[in-house]
């Protein structure tokens, strides 16, 4: 499983970026894609997470309504649109997959979002 993440940059407060993932790899049932977020001196912390059959979607309290995640046409990519940037969503942003057996077990290589005031 190989997941690869793009789409970061530097956008001003109230701005919008979308990030992609690009999965490569098998799927199974209960599959889970998700978004993680990195601040400096921060712990790793839960943004937002899909399934990948059904496409529930699951987000943090402190991005709903500004962020979405989708897997549009069912290929393997999802995106996290982000709308109303805020400066304290700075961070490394970080695609996530399940395993058969593990949450969380894959990872990407992180894309730096930055957002100034």
């Amino acid at each position: 499983v190989q997941l690869q993440a793009s789409g970061g940059g530097l956008v001003q407060a109230g701005g919008s970026l979308r990030l992609s993932c690009d999965y490569s790899g098998r799927t199974f049932s209960g599959h889970r894609m998700g978004w993680f977020r990195q601040a400096p001196g921060k712990e790793r912390e839960f943004v937002a997470s899909i399934f990948w059959s059904g496409g529930r979607t699951y987000y943090a309290d402190i991005v709903k309504g500004r962020f979405t995640i989708s897997r549009p046409n069912a290929k393997n990519t999802v995106y996290l649109q982000m709308n109303s940037l805020k400066p304290e969503d700075t961070a490394v942003y970080y695609c996530a997959a399940d395993s058969p057996s593990s949450t969380w077990v894959y990872w990407g290589q992180g894309t730096q979002v930055t957002v100034s005031s």
